[in-house]
Order: structure tokens, then C-alpha cells, then sequence
């Protein structure tokens, strides 16, 4: 099949169009901003690459178009796929029908660590001989793509965002995984749900598509995921937590206030010690997941400890650029501010009293809008220093959330001038982390560099 991809330079679509190559098909793509590393991947797959979304780009004899849901109606190539009534259909449609259904799939769904459980799930298959396939949203470090084939097993980041123009049901309700992990749910994607409550009506529809004789591995101490599985639940539920908290059948306990030394119990029993690079509360309960779903799909727990001992991380999570003169630079994709506090307490515990220096670009439609804003102070409370990139679209006044931060800092548009002060202000022995979901004008690697 002649398949054309609009959007094709998202992670995701990215990974749709790597899977339906491997699968034999003759794929192609369009995207606004074609560039590194996702173009190099796809070249290097053989893919055919336009930049910009003109109807030309699209050949005459394609067979189906899979369009992106960044793409809406005025599009000149949705207009055009329309208007020649071209075969179209979504990206999760096409992976649930096309490659999912021939998998036992695995999926991670939930506000926050979707990217990093999925990374650990697919990595603990690997190592345990299972040669996973993966579509995750960003890039595992220990694979190194962000999508692969695979064999009999498959793990899918399972996003809430909705599907495309015309779907906007959540992306997940597509995939029919057979094991699945609820991390946490939480508000977000202002842009799309009105309020918390249409979130879980989404998360109760991929409930609705779990098999009976599959498996929930679901946070025991969340309250609205407790909420999504009182709405109706024909699968077995396995609940994890904290082992201080008494709650579930899986259990972790930190050795260690940074996280970087865990036990992991299963009915009580311990069952190992995990020694590894990770940091933060977060990270010991996204460990615990994959983990127990690792379990589900029959890998034994200490096999399963044994991988994320070696687990390398995944880009852009508290990715550590390097050190250069005493300094410590980070990337982190941030886009809610649970994930910025949880990251930022992780951090904390991990380096003690170093002065840690945080430069923030509000990207997300919703942070930008402002629907978090009151949290923001308390998620930044880790940090000594606090830099706000500003932007025309911010519906809120960036000197409040830095007055209320406590420490020093101060807005500022431009990325150059953030720099400036950044380098006026770093010492030898500061951890330096900037925070998006977004590209940042590659922000982290300019700083770094100047260092160097």
C-alpha cells in the first residue's frame, strides 16, 4: 500500500510511519517543520520527506492517507484529501487496526510518566529475551528510536490526547491493550477537555476496550483513577503503591530519600533490591509499574529489577547534558506542574544543598492559558533560582508566579537574554535544568555549549 503521512515529523507519527515501513509499505510524508532527528530517521528508512503541507506532496496514486491531529479543517492538504476523496484515517486508527491487532499489547496511560514507564516496560521485555515491538513518545536512551517492530509483545504510550479533526475521542481508546498500566490522572489538555471529569469519561472508555482475562495495573492512592474504575471495571485489577502506605499489591520502598535505591515487594514479600540511576518518588512508582506489568506478561521480578539496574533513561527527562566547569546542564520535558514538582523534589533529594537554577517555558496550550498557574509557585519551590520564558500567548502575569517563587529569577522573551542572565548568575556546583515540552530555541545545548 502507497501510504502518505501528514504530520510525519511528530514523535508519534514518526513512530506510525517506522511500524508501517517495516510492514511493508510505501510511505511517505509532509510535515510544516521537517528537521533533525526525526527526518534523519525517517530518510534513513527510506521515507520520502516534503516540507509544508501542499496538496503536491501528496501523489496521485496514494492508497491512504493517515492524517496527523495537529492538522485541522483549512488545511491545504486536508482540504485536498477531502476534495479528491482520498482515502484517510488517524494514526492510532491505523496502529490499533493494522498492527496493533496482530500483538499482545501492552499500554501505559495516565497524566504523568507514560514516556518513562513505557521506556522501562519495553526495556525490561528486552532484556528478558521478549523482543518487544514500541511506540513511545520520546526516546528511549537504551534503544535509541522512538518505535520499532518487534515480535509477539508490543508497548504502546497510551495518551489521553484526542485521536484527530474528525475523532476526538482519546487516542488509546484504539488500541485494546491486553495489560495495562493507570500511573496517575490528573487535569490537562485544557485545549480539549472541559474539565476532569471528560478526562475520566475517556479513561473509562479504554477501560470499557480491556479484555476480562487481562490486566489494570492501577495507582492505588489515585483518587479519580479509583473514580474511572467505580464507573464499571470486567478486568482484573492490580493495584501498586507505596509500601509506607500499606495499599496495594505491589509495593516499593525507598532505601534512599533520592530514590536511587528501592525494594520492590509483591503480596508482602520482598522481592530485591533495585540499585540504579534514577532519581524522585515518581520515578520508584513508574519503576513499580513496569515492573508489575512486566510480571503480568510473565517475567519474574528479579530478571525484571536486573534490567532497570541498567536502564539508561529516556531523552529529555531530566536528560543530563553534562558538566563543564562544576556545572550540572539538564533538559526535562515539562508540561504540567505535578511533573515539574515531582522532578524538581526528585532533583533536590539527589544533590543536597547545590543551588539548583531552573529556566521554565510555559508551552503546553494549557499552561500557556493559565489553568495551572496557581500551582506553578509550589512546583517550583525546589528550585533557588526560577527563569520564565514569556511569550504573547501567556494569559497570566509571569512577575506574580516569581514573586510568590520565593527565590530570585525573572521573566524573559527572548532566549538569548535568558541565557545572559543565567550565565551572569551560574557557579561552580549548580544543576542547571530547563524545562518544555516544546523546543525551547534548543535552549539546554546553547547554554551548554557557552559553558564549554
Amino acid at each position: 500500500m502507497k501510504i502518505h503521512i501528514l504530520g510525519i515529523c511528530g514523535t508519534f507519527m514518526g513512530g506510525v510511519a517506522a511500524l508501517a515501513r517495516a510492514d511493508g509499505h510505501e510511505v511517505s510524508g509532509s510535515d510544516q517543520n521537517v528537521y533533525p532527528p526525526m527526518s534523519t530517521q525517517l530518510e534513513q528508512l527510506g521515507i520520502d520527506l516534503a516540507e509544508g503541507y501542499r496538496p503536491e506532496h501528496i501523489a496521485a496514486d496514494t492508497d491512504l492517507v493517515i492524517v496527523g491531529n495537529a492538522l485541522g479543517r483549512g488545511n491545504p492538504a486536508v482540504e485536498h484529501i477531502l476534495n479528491e476523496n482520498i482515502p484517510f484515517t488517524s494514526g492510532p486508527r491505523w496502529l490499533g487496526e493494522n498492527y496493533l491487532r496482530r500483538r499482545k499489547v501492552l499500554a501505559v496511560a495516565g497524566t504523568h510518566g507514560k514516556t518513562t514507564t513505557a521506556s522501562m516496560l519495553a526495556w525490561i521485555l528486552e532484556q528478558a529475551g521478549l523482543a518487544p515491538g514500541f511506540l513511545i513518545g520520546g526516546i528511549p536512551t537504551d534503544f535509541g528510536v522512538s518505535a520499532r517492530a518487534g515480535e509477539e509483545y508490543f508497548v504502546v504510550e497510551a495518551d489521553e490526547y484526542d485521536t484527530a479533526f474528525f475523532d476526538k475521542r482519546a487516542k488509546f481508546v484504539h488500541y485494546r491493550p491486553r495489560i495495562a498500566i493507570l500511573n496517575n490522572l490528573e487535569f490537562d489538555h485544557a485545549d480539549i477537555y472541559p474539565d476532569l471529569a471528560s478526562i475520566q469519561t475517556q479513561f473509562h472508555h479504554l477501560v470499557r476496550t480491556i479484555a476480562g482475562n487481562g490486566s489494570i495495573l492501577v495507582n492505588a492512592a489515585d483518587s479519580e483513577l479509583a473514580e474511572v474504575l467505580d464507573m464499571g471495571c470486567w478486568t482484573r485489577q492490580v493495584p501498586f503503591g507505596f509500601h509506607d502506605s500499606d495499599s496495594g499489591q505491589w509495593q516499593v520502598r525507598l532505601i534512599e530519600p533520592s530514590g536511587r535505591r528501592l525494594e520492590i515487594f509483591h503480596q508482602g514479600e520482598s522481592q530485591g533490591e533495585l540499585n540504579w540511576t534514577q532519581t524522585g518518588r515518581h520515578n520508584a512508582l513508574n519503576a513499580l509499574a513496569a515492573i508489575a506489568a512486566a510480571g503480568e506478561a510473565g517475567v519474574p521480578v528479579a530478571r525484571a529489577i536486573e534490567a532497570l539496574a541498567r536502564f539508561g533513561g529516556v531523552k529529555r527527562r531530566l536528560e543530563r547534558l553534562g558538566e563543564c566547569g562544576g556545572v550540572h546542564v539538564y533538559d526535562d520535558f515539562a508540561h504540567h506542574p505535578t511533573a515539574i514538582r515531582l522532578t524538581l523534589e526528585g532533583l533536590r533529594r539527589a544533590v543536597g544543598n547545590a543551588r539548583i537554577l531552573v529556566a521554565l517555558e510555559p508551552a503546553s496550550n494549557t499552561m500557556r492559558g493559565g489553568f495551572h498557574v496557581n500551582e506553578l509557585p509550589a512546583a517550583l519551590a525546589a528550585a533557588d533560582h526560577v527563569w520564565l520564558r514569556t511569550s504573547e500567548a501567556m494569559d497570566w502575569d509571569p512577575h506574580d508566579v516569581l514573586e510568590r517563587c520565593g527565590g530570585e529569577g525573572r521573566p524573559r522573551s527572548r532566549v538569548e537574554a535568558l541565557l545572559d542572565d543565567l550565565a551572569g548568575k551560574v557557579r561552580p556546583g549548580d544543576h542547571v535544568v530547563f524545562m518544555s515540552n516544546r523546543g525551547f530555541e534548543s535552549a539546554p545545548q546553547r547554554f551548554f555549549d557557552r559553558l564549554a
